[in-house]
């Protein structure tokens, strides 16, 4: 994890940065904000932001989204004054560490608020044949395309996969081609000079070059605009990028990951993605299989979110009751990993007893998993609430049905756009779009919830 410590070197702040250090942080400094945002606007890219609580974190903050640059903060402060803690977290950190620093505390604080603790945890046959092949492949620097479900996992093996390889030292960038709109994504990959469009107050770094010497992960792929995707092939065949505005090319040195939880070879057909694009990202294939075709790793993941959840609130690690186990392995998982983590989340804090029972693991709707046993009473359930959904909907315009059924899923994926996308079968632009329509007609539509992303 990449760390910018943001203010003076005194002695508490230095012994800080030396807990990070030791707690495997690669550790930059300036003792200012302007010099903060100057850093992460010329490419000393970062994970975290460890800022001085006697400096404006809310202009800071203000400075780095007016340059589209999203990095967590996290305040910290000698004497640990209640108040000037509350205006930090107020002004938009994420969380205060007192000085002098505990080393155990450095360690978790870094861990929560970058995420950045996501090991792999496999232990079905299946998905170990996955990661074989993906430690066979890291040390090259072959492209890279990760494919399956969303919610299964794709960008932790491509973190893997960086691990793995010979460029494990250098950076490790993600970009989500989803989440960002498509007339910024050009320069956010690419980056831009001074002046080469409206807001373009300053020289801004691409992602291409904040990745040189390391990993660039495109996530979401399949989303690029089709000229950007000619944009990037060329970037790809002659390792060198021209920034927006950019009066001569810039030389780059990366190895290239892409994730999609679409089918490519069909998108080619069907004219929305680039063939050429498809064979120069297509030199190996990881296909993740969903978690419902990987019982065995369900257990192990439900135990390890367990433990990971705990330990974030302050709550005592509690066992998994045998009777949750078996809920657990026979549930199919529509969201993959993501859906098992937000479930496992919701366990730790709603867990009272001495161990986790199945009536701590509830559905979106705030259901608990069905019986192991439930198979076939499940099925009559869901024909009969078929046959009544087919009557409801006797009436309502074509126009109306879609709504319903979009608003639904949306609802039951936590507000994720990508995941609901994915299981309506249409882009995220599309779905944004008849959001962004439901939105204006004063419609109701669901926002993220507790551990799910935006995204």
């Amino acid at each position: 994890m990449r760390l910018l410590v943001v203010g003076k070197l005194s002695g508490q702040l230095s012994t800080a940065v030396k807990m990070a250090m030791s707690a495997g942080a690669k550790v930059s400094h300036v003792e200012n904000t302007e010099a903060a945002t100057h850093a992460l606007r010329a490419g000393q890219g970062a994970d975290l932001l460890m800022v001085d609580y006697d400096l404006d974190i809310a202009g800071l903050i203000a400075s780095n989204e007016l340059e589209r640059i999203h990095v967590p903060v996290v305040a910290c402060g000698i004497a640990a004054d209640p108040k000037r803690a509350a205006d930090a977290i107020r002004a938009g950190a994420k969380e205060f560490i007192p000085l002098p620093p505990e080393a155990e505390l450095i360690a978790a604080v870094l861990s929560a608020v970058s995420d950045d603790n996501r090991p792999m945890v496999v232990r079905d046959p299946s998905m170990q044949a996955v990661i074989q092949l993906a430690d066979q492949v890291a040390p090259s620097d072959a492209s890279i395309l990760i494919t399956g479900e969303s919610g299964s996992g794709k960008e932790v093996v491509a973190r893997y996969v960086h691990q793995k390889s010979r460029r494990s030292s250098r950076p490790f960038i993600s970009v989500n081609c989803a989440a960002i709109p498509e007339n910024l994504l050009e320069s956010e990959l690419f980056g831009h000079e001074k002046g080469a469009f409206t807001g373009a107050m300053a020289r801004r770094i691409g992602k291409f070059e904040e990745a040189n010497g390391g990993t660039l992960l495109l996530d979401e792929i399949s989303e690029m605009d089709a000229r950007l995707q000619a944009k990037l092939l060329r970037a790809i065949q002659e390792r060198e990028i021209d920034r927006v505005g950019g009066a001569k090319p810039v030389r780059v040195d990366i190895r290239i990951l892409a994730t999609s939880n679409r089918d490519l070879a069909q998108a080619v057909k069907d004219g929305t993605f680039r063939e050429d694009l498809l064979y120069r990202l297509n030199v190996v294939n990881l296909r993740l299989p969903p978690l419902r075709e990987r019982p065995g790793d369900v257990l192990a993941m439900a135990e390890f979110f367990a433990k990971k959840y705990a330990a974030a609130n302050g709550v005592a690690d509690r066992p998994l009751s045998a009777e949750a186990r078996r809920r657990l392995a026979a549930h199919r998982w529509p969201g993959n990993v993501r859906e098992l983590e937000n479930a496992m989340h919701r366990a730790v804090l709603l867990t009272v007893g001495p161990e986790i029972d199945e009536t701590a693991i509830r559905l979106p709707d705030g259901q608990p998993l069905a019986p192991a046993d439930a198979g076939a009473r499940t099925a009559q359930a869901a024909a009969a609430a078929a046959e009544t959904a087919t009557r409801s909907f006797v009436g309502q315009t074509v126009a109306e049905m879609e709504q319903t059924l979009i608003l639904e899923t949306l609802e039951h994926c936590f507000g994720n756009r990508t995941h609901a996308a994915n299981i309506l079968g249409i882009s995220i632009r599309t779905l944004r779009n008849k959001l962004k329509e439901y939105t204006e007609a004063g419609v109701a539509v669901p926002a993220p919830q507790m551990g799910a992303s935006a995204a």
